[in-house]
């Protein structure tokens, strides 16, 4: 960081300054403290990255994958060490509970865990003798160079779901963060330089919209994985792919909970809470819908407003808050806008959290727990991501309706079930179009050995990121055919 505390760009194993004048500020969502100024990279200093990161590939590539998770185990050593630092910044950048933000970093460093293990999954196939006297074998070896474009809710974890897997198959790699949220990675970078990882297999370069379009059209890189809103994702699913890039692009999300007579009241009415509310709601596992089937309605109804009413909001310093702010003022008038709209289509306001005030920080970006119930399926709030902290409520007779609620909504992140009965919830399982299914869980986020899958309006390419697939994306198949006389 610079003496005006403007942040500095990583490229080539050297703390640079973006060539760009302009820059942002990245302001604490709860205090509304100015804690940095973000540079908006211009698409010289893209080029600068990717050229370093070109430069750097055959190096790398060459090096063998037991040496190259040598780095990595040193890197998780380092992450475990500066544990609660990094969470803090989480916190302060994007608002969440200290609780969250050491959740989301220990969901970051089970990645580097399971990318330490590429000496196997990286493995081909080999078949003897596809007919008299040949062999065949299929290899995997790297992809190139590869970009991760990040969000803002999840400054910590998402850049990780790829960032391992990248240079542990071999590529390397240039990193965006969001331009709301960028010292959680600042600081991540400095673990990196302890490392000592060759020049330029890592990269860093802060910036908006213009710095990704460099991205996107950029010839030497490879590889875009994305996160963020489904609008988003479909503009780089095209243009980079348009550019003839492999692209894995994960959107938004409509997150429906259903929840049947016979579910467990006390343990599925917490998990629902934690699930819309956890985060500000800011997520896109956040379950969103609850969909009560017949006579739980009258069970659940009550007991969720009780819970959403209860919530202590404030400063995620504060190990006492719950529930924190969202991250811009833009985003809290957008979400106050939408609960209106909610009512204006006919919703009750159960609970409402439009224009709190919470004292010590009244100019901080808070919107309690919202509950609309009697939310007509077919208006725009039950079909509209909120990405915030309002949970709807609708009915339905039977699991049928509630799977075909499901299955025509446009996005398909996650549908979650709760209930005491294994034949509803296999049904559930098996119909449920959606790539996450949580049977008696609110978030169905996967472990970082299974891919974070995700359907429809949700996801855009064919490999996830984490686990197997991340490897997938990360490497290129080469069959070889050969015969010795």
């Amino acid at each position: 960081m610079r003496a005006n505390n403007q942040l500095l760009n990583y490229i080539d194993g050297e703390w640079r300054t973006a060539s760009a004048a302009d820059a942002l500020e990245v302001v604490n969502p709860a205090t509304a403290e100015v804690m940095a100024r973000v540079p908006l990279s211009s698409a010289s200093d893209v080029d600068a990255a990717a050229r370093a990161a070109n430069a750097a590939l055959a190096g790398w590539r060459r090096t063998p994958p037991t040496e190259r998770v040598q780095y990595l185990f040193r890197l998780k050593h380092l992450l475990e060490d500066h544990f609660e630092d990094l969470s803090r910044t989480i916190t302060m950048e994007c608002g969440k509970t200290l609780v969250e933000s050491r959740g989301e970093m220990r969901r970051a460093i089970d990645n580097v865990e399971v990318a330490c293990g590429i000496p196997t999954l990286m493995q081909g196939d080999v078949l003897e003798d596809v007919t008299s006297g040949i062999d065949e074998l299929m290899i995997r070896q790297p992809v190139g160079v590869c970009a991760v474009i990040a969000p803002f809710n999840f400054p910590g974890m998402i850049p990780f779901w790829f960032l391992p897997y990248v240079i542990a198959c071999g590529n390397t790699c240039i990193v965006k963060p969001s331009e709301r949220v960028p010292l959680t990675m600042q600081k991540v970078f400095r673990l990196f330089e302890q490392i000592d990882l060759p020049r330029g297999v890592v990269n860093l370069v802060n910036g908006a919209k213009d710095t990704v379009d460099a991205i996107l059209d950029h010839p030497i890189i490879q590889a875009i994985s994305f996160v963020g809103s489904t609008a988003v994702a479909k503009y780089v699913y095209a243009r980079a792919g348009a550019n003839g890039k492999r692209v894995q692009a994960a959107g938004g999300a409509k997150n429906p909970m259903i929840v049947l007579p016979d579910a467990d009241r006390e343990s599925a009415t917490r998990i629902m809470c934690e699930s819309a509310f956890g985060c500000a709601g800011q997520r896109c596992l956040a379950g969103s819908l609850v969909v009560t089937v017949g006579d739980a309605r009258r069970t659940f109804t009550e007991a969720v407003a009780e819970v959403a009413t209860a919530l202590q909001v404030g400063d995620g310093l504060d190990e006492r808050t719950q529930m924190g702010p969202v991250i811009t003022p833009q985003s809290k008038a957008r979400i106050e806008g939408l609960i209106q709209k909610g009512a204006d289509e006919g919703a009750r306001v159960l609970v409402d959290g439009r224009h709190p005030v919470i004292p010590g920080y009244e100019h901080g970006n808070f919107v309690r727990p919202t509950i609309l119930q009697d939310v007509n399926p077919a208006g725009e709030i039950a079909n509209t991501e909120i990405f915030g902290p309002v949970l709807s409520l609708i009915h339905v007779s039977t699991i049928d309706d509630a799977i075909e609620l499901v299955n025509s909504g446009r996005y398909g992140n996650m549908a979650c079930l709760f209930t005491r009965d294994g034949a509803a919830a296999r049904k559930f399982r098996y119909e449920a179009q959606a790539g996450n299914i949580g049977i008696n869980i609110g978030v169905a986020a996967p472990m970082a050995f299974f891919p974070f899958s995700g359907w429809r309006d949700s996801f855009f390419g064919t490999l996830h990121g984490q686990a197997r697939h991340a490897v997938e994306f990360f490497t290129q198949t080469k069959v070889v055919v050969e015969r010795w006389g």
